[in-house]
C-alpha cells in the first residue's frame, strides 16, 4: 500500500475527527501510555471507550489526516501497547481492543489505529484515576450526566444479581428496609431529598435499581426482602453466620444467623458486636485519645463487600467470627477478581470487575458499599489512624478471608507510626509485614534498612526500637468497657420478635433476653431501668400489652 492508497483508506474509513475517532500526530510514543492527563493516548481511550467505543489513527496531522508516520516506537510493540492500555485504563473491556498497523510501501510511514470497544454497562473506564469523555472538539474530565446515564444502564442477563424473579411483587420487600434504603439514598444524594419524598416505593425502586421496569430482581430480594421471601432464591443462599469465640480453636460463645433483608441485617450485626474501647497516651498530649476498636465503616464495609461479592451459586452462608477483644473475620465463597489485593490498595482506583455487578452498583445508591469504589484501600487507612495493624487477606480455597486487627501486635509498630505520619501505605504494608513475621524481598528489606526502620539479619528482622521511640511516647492501653452502641429501636425489634415468636413474654424472660446485650457500663439498676423504660415506650405505642398473667403479649 503507497502513502496515497493509505490516505484514501484511512479518508474513506475515518473521515472525521468525532466522539467515535481521534486524528492524533503522535510521532514519538515515549509518553502517549502513560503520560499527563489530556495528553496522552489513553486519556482519549477513556474517553471514547466512555461514549459509543471507536478509533485513534496515530500518526497522521490533525485537521488534514496528512501522513507523518510514527517516528519513534520507544520499544512499543502493537502488543505491548494493547497491554499498557488495559492496565492504565481502569475497566477497559479486552475484547475488541486491537491496535492495527499500516506501513507504506513507498515511503516506509507506519500508522497505528487503535480500535476501542465500549465501556461495559455501568462501568466507566478511567485513565489517570479520572473518567473522560468527548464534547465537541474538547476532552474533557465526564460530566455529571454522562456518568449517571453509564451508572444506569441496564446490565446483561448474564450477572445472577440482575435476574428478574417473575413471580415476586413489591410485597415481597420489608417495609423498614425500603424506609432504610430511601433514608441512604437521600444521604448519598442530599439535593434530591425532596424529590425523593414525592416518589411512592415503586418509582423510588425503578429509580434505585432494585427493579427494572417494576420487575423485582434478586438484587431487591437480597437487599430488601422479607425474610419469608429467601424462597425466590433457592437454591442460593443469602444468610450471615455470626460466631462469638473467646480464642482461636476455641467454642463458641455466641451464635446466630442474620437472614435478609441484608440492609438491615448488617446494621443489626454491627451492633452486635462487642466494640470495646481503646485508650491511648500520647507524651505531648494533655488528655489521653479515646478510641473504639473498630469504626462504623470498619466494621460494616468488609460485610458488605462479603455480600456484594459473594459466590451465591456456592449455596454457602457469609461467616463473620469475632475473638474477643482482638480481631473480628469475614469469610466470603468466591475467586477474589481484581488482580491483587496490593494493586487496590496501592493504586487507589475503582475496582475493575464485579462478580455480581448490578448487585455491587445497587448497594452503592444506599450507601452499603464505598461510592468510589475504594472500600479496601479505605479499611487499610482506618488501621493506620488506631495504630493498628492493617487488614489481612487469605485468597486461598476459592473464597476470601478478611482479618481485621482490634489491638496491637508490635508496640514498635504503633509508635513508628505516631512519630512518622508521613509514611506512605505502602511503607506501612512492608512494616506490618516486619510485624507479622512475613517474608520479605531483599529489596524490601535494603530499603526499610536504610530508613533505619528494622534491625536484625534476615530471617530475624524486627523493627527497630531506636526509631520507633526517637520522638514522642506513646502509652497503649485497653479499657475492656463493652460498649455496643444498640440503639432503642434494636432492643425494641428483639423484644416484639420474642413475643411473635412465642406469643407471650415475661419480665424475667425479657430480662434474659437483653442482659447480656447492654453496655457493661451501665449497672443492675440502670439496666433494669432500661428495660422498663422499652417495654413503658411500646406500650405507649401500643405495640404490646400486659395480660392477665403479668405476660407481655402483642396488641391485637
Amino acid at each position: 500500500m503507497t502513502e496515497k492508497e493509505l490516505h484514501e483508506f484511512l479518508m474513506e474509513n475515518y473521515p472525521e475527527e468525532n466522539a467515535k475517532c481521534e486524528w492524533k500526530e503522535f510521532t514519538n510514543l515515549k509518553h502517549q501510555f502513560n503520560g499527563k492527563p489530556k495528553d496522552d493516548v489513553i486519556s482519549y481511550v477513556s474517553a471514547i471507550a466512555n461514549m459509543e467505543g471507536g478509533y485513534i489513527v496515530l500518526g497522521v496531522k490533525d485537521k488534514t489526516l496528512e501522513i507523518v508516520g510514527i517516528q519513534n516506537f520507544e520499544n512499543y510493540t502493537r502488543q505491548n501497547a494493547t497491554f499498557r492500555l488495559t492496565e492504565n485504563c481502569t475497566n477497559l473491556p479486552t475484547e475488541g481492543l486491537q491496535i492495527w498497523e499500516f506501513t507504506t510501501d513507498d515511503t516506509q510511514l507506519t500508522v497505528w489505529v487503535i480500535c476501542i470497544p465500549k465501556h461495559q454497562p455501568r462501568c466507566p473506564v478511567y485513565a489517570h484515576k479520572r473518567a473522560w469523555q468527548r464534547i465537541e472538539d474538547s476532552l474533557v474530565e465526564m460530566k455529571p450526566s454522562r456518568l449517571g446515564a453509564i451508572l444506569s444502564e441496564y446490565l446483561t442477563e448474564d450477572d445472577w444479581s440482575a435476574g428478574i424473579i417473575a413471580d415476586a411483587t413489591i410485597d415481597d420487600l420489608d417495609p423498614a428496609a425500603i424506609r432504610k434504603a430511601r433514608e441512604k439514598f437521600v444521604e448519598l444524594f442530599p439535593q434530591k431529598e425532596a424529590e425523593v419524598a414525592e416518589w411512592d416505593d415503586a418509582k423510588f425502586l425503578n429509580k434505585t435499581g432494585f427493579t427494572v421496569k417494576g420487575k423485582i430482581t434478586r438484587t431487591a430480594i437480597i437487599i430488601l426482602g422479607r425474610k419469608e421471601a429467601e424462597y425466590y432464591l433457592s437454591p442460593s443462599v443469602c444468610k450471615i453466620r455470626y460466631r462469638r469465640k473467646k480464642e482461636v480453636g476455641g467454642e463458641d460463645v455466641d451464635f446466630e444467623i442474620f437472614n435478609i433483608p441484608m440492609i438491615l441485617a448488617v446494621e443489626e450485626l454491627g451492633n452486635k458486636i462487642s466494640n470495646t474501647q481503646y485508650v491511648y497516651t500520647i507524651e505531648g498530649n494533655l488528655f489521653p485519645q479515646d478510641m473504639k476498636r473498630y469504626d462504623v465503616f470498619t466494621l460494616r464495609e468488609p460485610l458488605n463487600n462479603a455480600i456484594a461479592h459473594q459466590d451465591y451459586s456456592k449455596g454457602s452462608m457469609i461467616d463473620v467470627i469475632e475473638y474477643e477483644d482482638e480481631k473480628l473475620v469475614f469469610l466470603n465463597k468466591g475467586q477474589f477478581i481484581p488482580k491483587s489485593v496490593e494493586d487496590v490498595v496501592t493504586e487507589d482506583i475503582p475496582e475493575s470487575f464485579y462478580r455480581n455487578r448490578y448487585l455491587a452498583e445497587t448497594m452503592r445508591n444506599v450507601k452499603m458499599v464505598d461510592t468510589e469504589g475504594g472500600g479496601i484501600r479505605k479499611l487499610y487507612m482506618q488501621q493506620k489512624k488506631r495504630f493498628f495493624p492493617m487488614p489481612e487477606y487469605d485468597l486461598t480455597g476459592m473464597q476470601v478471608k478478611c482479618t481485621i486487627q482490634g489491638n496491637v501486635l508490635d508496640e514498635n509498630f504503633a509508635k513508628i507510626l505516631v512519630n512518622n505520619p508521613d509514611l506512605s501505605l505502602q511503607e506501612i504494608i512492608l512494616l506490618d509485614s516486619v510485624q507479622k513475621h512475613k517474608p520479605l524481598t531483599d529489596d524490601s528489606i535494603s530499603y526499610l534498612r536504610k530508613k533505619k526502620y528494622i534491625e536484625g539479619r534476615k530471617p530475624h528482622i524486627y523493627l527497630s526500637m531506636s526509631i520507633a521511640g526517637k520522638s514522642k511516647h506513646v502509652g497503649l492501653k485497653t479499657s475492656y468497657i463493652k460498649n455496643k452502641s444498640f440503639d432503642d429501636d434494636y432492643f425494641k425489634k428483639l423484644i416484639i420478635d420474642y413475643i411473635s415468636t412465642f406469643h407471650k413474654a415475661s419480665r424475667k424472660e425479657i430480662e434474659a433476653l437483653l442482659y447480656n446485650k447492654l453496655s457493661d457500663a451501665l449497672t443492675e439498676r440502670q439496666k433494669f431501668d432500661k428495660i422498663t423504660n422499652l417495654l413503658s415506650s411500646l406500650k405507649r405505642k401500643k405495640r404490646i400489652v400486659v395480660d392477665k398473667n403479668r405476660n407481655w403479649v402483642l396488641v391485637k
